[in-house]
């Protein structure tokens, strides 16, 4: 039996590439020299395309694929993908967030302990021998009864506030809507950021949400305030972030995204009051794994004709005007 045809723009982990290649004939966009080229060749006979936020999905990828039905990623993020060209040309897209859910809310919560307790100098205090040398670190500040908003409560944003609730903190958030939770919904982000000790962000990147946290709402976050991004780095406005800890309008950042990645804004990460994260808060073996086995499982479930695990609403990514 003739294998479907899945065009492939990134490398899957082990387990998932050997379930992959025995169901389907991947064209290795990844592994292509002139990749321009492969993709006249080969995108066309492809009915899905198996990827990850690393490697976008272009308007001029889709407009070569007219059979195209499914775009499968293996990450939660998908703010480098046309997502007007998929909408306007009827594909579905799939992505992780529920396979990376606990592991990115367990890194919130690491960057919160981390920033408020003074982890990184603490443990530059003890290898330098500054305790034996100047006594006892500064005192740092507690987590219970604390106030911490949440920037996005979707997912991730509930098992963060869940969380944060087991550690004494006091949850508020923001959200496009409210819903039917524990915790108090506030409309006004820049009152959220008044109202916090410190503010996690965990919204989707994309252009609907570029800069929403933008210098009024770290002025509001303020100069005891902690601000903490495991979302994308294009949700905060990194030149006012720059300046508002430089100096002193806020109090401090711990970010595991930044606008610029790999290469970081020195900048920013070289400020004392930065606690720096590589872009790896779904960075273990299980999460990634289970990653994978979420792209396999719906191109398989698309191929079959079955309702796909985790669709994308991509009304909620898309103007209006752009999907007319």
């Amino acid at each position: 039996m003739t294998k479907p045809d899945v065009l492939m723009l990134y490398p899957q982990r082990p387990k998932a590439m050997k379930q992959l290649e025995a169901a389907y004939t991947l064209h290795r966009h990844d592994l292509a020299d002139d990749k321009a080229a492969f993709v006249a060749e080969f995108a066309p006979r492809c009915r899905a395309i198996a990827t990850n936020g690393h490697a976008p999905v272009t308007r001029e990828i889709v407009e070569l694929m007219p059979d195209l039905g499914l775009v499968s990623c293996s990450s939660a993020g998908f703010d480098g993908f046309d997502v007007a060209a998929l909408a306007e040309h009827g594909i579905a897209l799939t992505n992780t967030s529920p396979a990376l859910c606990d592991d990115v809310a367990d890194t919130a919560i690491m960057l919160l302990l981390a920033a408020r307790r003074g982890l990184v100098p603490a443990e530059a205090w003890v290898r330098s021998g500054d305790w034996a040398r100047n006594g006892a670190f500064p005192l740092q500040r507690s987590l219970k009864g604390g106030k911490l908003g949440i920037v996005g409560m979707g997912t991730i944003g509930q098992a963060i506030a869940e969380r944060a609730r087991a550690m004494g903190q006091q949850v508020s958030y923001w959200n496009r809507r409210p819903k039917d939770l524990p915790w108090i919904f506030q409309a006004d982000l820049i009152q959220l950021a008044r109202d916090s000790d410190a503010l996690i962000v965990i919204v989707a990147g994309g252009e609907g949400t570029r800069h929403l946290i933008d210098a009024e709402v770290m002025e509001a976050l303020g100069p005891e305030g902690l601000l903490i991004n495991v979302a994308r780095g294009s949700v905060v406005d990194e030149e006012a972030l720059i300046a508002t800890l430089s100096d002193g309008r806020l109090g401090a950042a711990a970010l595991d995204v930044y606008a610029s990645e790999p290469d970081a804004d020195p900048r920013l990460t070289r400020l004392p009051n930065v606690t720096n994260y590589p872009h790896h808060a779904s960075g273990t073996v299980e999460t990634r794994d289970a990653m994978a086995q979420l792209l396999v499982d719906n191109l398989d479930a698309f191929f079959s004709g079955k309702p796909l695990l985790t669709p994308v609403d991509l009304a909620g990514y898309v103007p209006a005007t752009e999907t007319n």
